[in-house]
C-alpha cells in the first residue's frame, strides 16, 4: 500500500494527493528545514554555524556548545502563525492558523581544567536539548469553478481495468489501493460499468461532461517533528573546537483533506447524473527517527571563526492510518438513494522507511569585541540522494529514479548579526533556501527575515524574536484525473520568546 502513497505524493504536482497519502512532501516535508529554536538563534535567521553559544546553535554546528562560559539552561515559547492565500481559475481564498508551543528546552553543562592543569584538551561540554525541528500546524482552503475537469475523473480513471466483480464481490479491505479508490467511486455512482458482465473493465461517468464544476478543497494539518539531541564538544588550546550529536526524532502528523464539488449542468434523460461529491481523507502518520551531526570550529584570530559541519541523513521509520469517505448526490439511480455514503473504518499500513539527504554548512562569523557579531552559514543539501527503503524493492525502484531525476542539490543562505548597546542586544538576519525541485514551479524558493532583541539581567536573559517567511507551491485537489493545481503563497509569521539561566 505505501508504494501508492510514495509514487503519489512526491508527484511534481506537489499535490494533496487522496489515499494513504500526506501532503506536499511525505517525503519532502521531513527534509526541508524550517527555522525554529531559540529567539536569539531565529533572531539572527539561525546564523550560528560558527558562533555558537546556544542550545539551537548546537543543531548546526555541535562544537558551538563550546562556547558556553557557565552551565546553562533555555526554555523557548513561540506563537505560529500561517496565512495561505489560494488562487484557483480566478478566485483568491484566504486561510489561517495560529498554534501556541513550547518548543525548546534544554542545557548544556561545561567542564574546565584547572590553571594547574597543562592538558591541552581545556574544556568540555555535554548537553541535552529538545526542538520542535517543524510544526506542521497549517490551514489551506482553495475554491473556484473549474471550467474543464471534475473530480470524478479521479475514481473513473483508476477504475478503468479493473473488473466489475472485484468491486462486487470484495470488501473494501481486501482490496488493493487502486481498487479501493474504485470501490469508492462504484459505491456511491460516480460510474458505471460499460456492460453488466462481472469481467467488464470499462466504465463511464455519471458526472455531466459540460464543465463549469464548483470545486472546494480544505487542508487541515496538526503535528509535530520532533529531535531530542545528546550534545558533546572539546576545545583544543582554545583554537580548535570539535563537536557531535546524536539525534533521536520523533513525528506525529495528522492530516484531514476534503475535496467537494457541486454542478448545475442538466442531468441525463436516463440513469444516474452526479451533481455534488464529497471525498473525505484523514491520514496520521507517526513514527521515530535517528540521525547524528558532526562540526568543527577554528579560530585563528580571536575576532574570526571558522566552521565546518555535516549533518547525517535521517533515518525515518514511519506507520500511516488511513480513514477514508465518499457521498454524493445520485439523481436517478436504480436504487432510489438520492445521497449514497461510502465511508470506511481506518487502516493501519506496514511501517516503511524513508531516509533524508544529509547536509553540508560552511560558516564564518566576525566577533566585534564585546560589541556585536556578524555572521554567515551557507548549506548545501542534495535532495536526489533520498530515498525509500529498502531501495531495491521493486516497489520502490520507480520512486527513488524518479526523485533521482526531479530533484536537485539546494543550496540555503543565513545572514545574521547582533550589536549590543550595555545589557540590550539588538538583532536581525536573512535567510535564502533554493527549492528541492529542478523545476521550483512546483515548491519554490523560500525568502526569510527576522529580528529580535535580547535583555541580559547578568545571571539570566530574555530573548524575543519575529520571524518571517514565504514560499510558494501548486496543490492539486486529487492525483488524476483532474490535475489542475490551485497555487498557494503561504507566509509564516512567528513570534518566539526565550528565557535563559546560567546556574
Amino acid at each position: 500500500m505505501k508504494k501508492y502513497l510514495l509514487l503519489l505524493c512526491i508527484g511534481m504536482s506537489f499535490s494533496n494527493i487522496q489515499a494513504q497519502e500526506t501532503t506536499p512532501d511525505d517525503v519532502i516535508r521531513l527534509a526541508v528545514d524550517n527555522l525554529n529554536g531559540t529567539a536569539r538563534f531565529r533572531g539572527m535567521s539561525g546564523a550560528f554555524g560558527a558562533v555558537g553559544g546556544d542550545l539551537s546553535a548546537i543543531n548546526v554546528n555541535p562544537a558551538g556548545s563550546i562556547f558556553f562560559n557557565n552551565n546553562y539552561a533555555t526554555i523557548t515559547g513561540a506563537i505560529y502563525n500561517a496565512k495561505n492565500k489560494s488562487r484557483y481559475f480566478g478566485t483568491t481564498t484566504n486561510d489561517n492558523d495560529s498554534t501556541l508551543d513550547i518548543n525548546q528546552i534544554g542545557a548544556i553543562f561545561v567542564f574546565k581544567n584547572g590553571a594547574e592543569n597543562k592538558n591541552d584538551w581545556r574544556k568540555i561540554a555535554v548537553g541535552l536539548n529538545y526542538e520542535n525541528t517543524n510544526n506542521f500546524n497549517n490551514s489551506v482552503f482553495s475554491a473556484g469553478i473549474n471550467p474543464y475537469n471534475s473530480i470524478g475523473n479521479y475514481f473513473v480513471n483508476i477504475a478503468q481495468g479493473i473488473p466489475t466483480y472485484v468491486l462486487t464481490d470484495f470488501s473494501y479491505y481486501d482490496l488493493s489501493f487502486n481498487e479501493q479508490q474504485a470501490y469508492l467511486g462504484y459505491d456511491t455512482y460516480i460510474f458505471e460499468p460499460t456492460n453488466n458482465t462481472p469481467n467488464n473493465n470499462s466504465y463511464y461517468t455519471n458526472i455531466p461532461v459540460g464543465g463549469n464544476y464548483y470545486q472546494e478543497n480544505q487542508v487541515l494539518t496538526t503535528g509535530y517533528n520532533g529531535k531530542l539531541t545528546g550534545n558533546f564538544s572539546a576545545s583544543y588550546k582554545d583554537i580548535i573546537f570539535l563537536g557531535g550529536n546524536l539525534n533521536f526524532h520523533f513525528v506525529n502528523i495528522e492530516k484531514l483533506f476534503t475535496v467537494y464539488e457541486s454542478n448545475d449542468n442538466p442531468p441525463y434523460d436516463s440513469g444516474s447524473t452526479i451533481s455534488e461529491i464529497l471525498f473525505d481523507n484523514r491520514l496520521w502518520t507517526t513514527g521515530s527517527g535517528f540521525s547524528f551531526n558532526l562540526g568543527a570550529i577554528v579560530k585563528p584570530i580571536e575576532s574570526v571563526r571558522i566552521g565546518l559541519a555535516y549533518e547525517s541523513p535521517t533515518w525515518f521509520r514511519l506507520t500511516d492510518e488511513l480513514q477514508q469517505g465518499v457521498s454524493t448526490r445520485s439523481l436517478n439511480n436504480q436504487d432510489g438513494n438520492e445521497f449514497p455514503f461510502s465511508y470506511q473504518d481506518p487502516i493501519t499500513y506496514l511501517p516503511y522507511t524513508i531516509q533524508t539527504p544529509g547536509k553540508w554548512t560552511g560558516s564564518l562569523a566576525y566577533i566585534f569585541g564585546k560589541r556585536g557579531l556578524l555572521s554567515v552559514d551557507v548549506s548545501s543539501k542534495d535532495y536526489s540522494s533520498t530515498r525509500i527503503k529498502p531501495k531495491n524493492d521493486p516497489s520502490y525502484i520507480g520512486i527513488n529514479n524518479f526523485m533521482n531525476n526531479a530533484l536537485d542539490n539546494a543550496i540555503e543562505v543565513r545572514v545574521g548579526g547582533e550589536f549590543k548597546i550595555k545589557q540590550v542586544s539588538l538583532r536581525a538576519g536573512y535567510r535564502f533556501e533554493e527549492s528541492p525541485y529542478k523545476v521550483d514551479q512546483v515548491f519554490g524558493d523560500l525568502t526569510g527575515y527576522t529580528g529580535g532583541i535580547g535583555y541580559n539581567f547578568g545571571e539570566s536573559r530574555l530573548d524575543l524574536a519575529y520571524s518571517y517567511d514565504h514560499r510558494n507551491s501548486n496543490q492539486a485537489f486529487v492525483s488524476s484525473g483532474m490535475t489542475d493545481p490551485a497555487r498557494i503563497s503561504r507566509y509564516n509569521n512567528n513570534v518566539t520568546i526565550s528565557y535563559s539561566i546560567n546556574f
